[in-house]
């Protein structure tokens, strides 16, 4: 991306006043670009001015509806490498089999929680490029959810406080968040964190997993008995 494109563009777009403020505050609090429309006809024409990064649509508006809309915007030759992505109270299925034969990327269903909205935007903006690597003088950042990984620094940041991990506490965590919803073995862990060298006992994992959830909370680390565990966001 270019310089001046380097903050990743995002068209909202929802007839509701409260949802377009709410939505846009939390995108802009994580560095977004926001343009809002309020129908799919106003949604189309700042498709075509802006280029956006990603379109997040409503499917019940005035004037034109979300799937039409969307079907508009992916026949844009701007717009050819736009994210499309509905987000919307309709979550019956033939609603999300219409908003993908529409051309849709993913299909989100109000209500849903600023960070894992947050989150599913980085991703979706991820498979085009459209979200570049950030970096903090010139340290890798990871960031997932409401939380901020320095791989570099090894510094652990959850909405905004500083932590700091001892070192296997910090590998371990990263190697989870590094792929979230993926089920991490416990030979895969062990390997990837201590090494084929080490020779550790059979709680260390277990051991290491209870603190982080002590300092990080317990929702987002989930045990899956017998195989091992995986990073939900």
């Amino acid at each position: 991306m270019a310089e001046k494109d380097l903050i990743p563009r995002i068209l909202l777009v929802d007839d509701e006043e409260d949802i377009l403020e709410f939505v846009s505050y939390n995108l802009q609090r994580e560095g977004f670009k926001v343009y809002c429309a309020r129908n799919g006809v106003e949604a189309i024409e700042m498709a075509n001015k802006v280029k956006p990064d990603l379109v997040i649509l409503d499917v019940m508006m005035p004037e034109m509806d979300g799937i039409a809309a969307c079907e508009e915007i992916r026949k844009l030759p701007s717009c050819k490498n736009t994210i499309i992505a509905f987000l919307t109270a309709r979550g019956e299925d033939y609603s999300q089999i219409a908003g993908f034969e529409a051309g849709a990327d993913d299909y989100i269903t109000k209500p849903v929680r600023p960070k894992v909205l947050i989150s599913r935007v980085k991703a979706l903006l991820k498979r085009t490029g459209g979200l570049p690597n950030e970096t903090v003088d010139g340290n890798k950042i990871l960031n997932i959810g409401n939380i901020s990984i320095d791989k570099e620094r090894y510094i652990l940041t959850i909405e905004g406080k500083e932590l700091t991990l001892p070192r296997k506490e910090f590998e371990l965590l990263t190697l989870l968040v590094s792929k979230p919803d993926k089920v991490f073995t416990r030979d895969e862990i062990y390997k990837s964190v201590w090494g084929n060298n080490v020779i550790v006992g059979d709680r260390t994992i277990d051991v290491h997993i209870r603190k982080l959830r002590e300092k990080i909370g317990n929702d987002q680390i989930r045990t899956l008995k017998g195989i091992g565990y995986k990073f939900v966001i």
